[in-house]
């Protein structure tokens, strides 16, 4: 566990440990929970899709493709829980791929309307 106060901002990096320097890193969604083994039920997203939505959510410059980088503020479930569990989803691409997932930034889905 990493303790924090509430309202400190949490600095962190993910890293890609490859032989292959032509690979870039992209956090595509990031979701806390009060609860390590469920992450559907109550929950808060920092990032969706590549949305940010967390005010308090900031995406810092790396010198390195294979390394990402970003900090938001820590907060608390309504303090009614002890502990919050980040859970991120992070996709690699090869690098100039701009048809890749890395490249396409923030990614609304909208629903089809099924009507006749």
């Amino acid at each position: 566990p990493y303790y924090v106060d509430l309202n400190q901002v949490l600095f962190l990096q993910a890293s890609l440990h490859s032989s292959d320097p032509n690979l870039v890193v992209f956090v595509d969604t990031c979701v806390a929970s009060p609860d390590p083994s469920n992450f559907r039920t109550v929950t808060y997203e920092l990032i969706r899709s590549g949305c940010i939505k967390d005010p308090t959510y900031i995406s810092y410059y790396s010198p390195y493709s294979s390394v990402a980088r970003f900090a938001f503020n820590a907060f608390s479930f309504v303090n009614r829980y002890p502990s919050v569990y980040l859970q991120c989803e992070l996709a690699v691409c090869r690098h100039n791929d701009y048809s890749s997932r890395c490249y396409q930034g923030c990614v609304s889905r909208f629903k089809r309307n099924a009507g006749s």
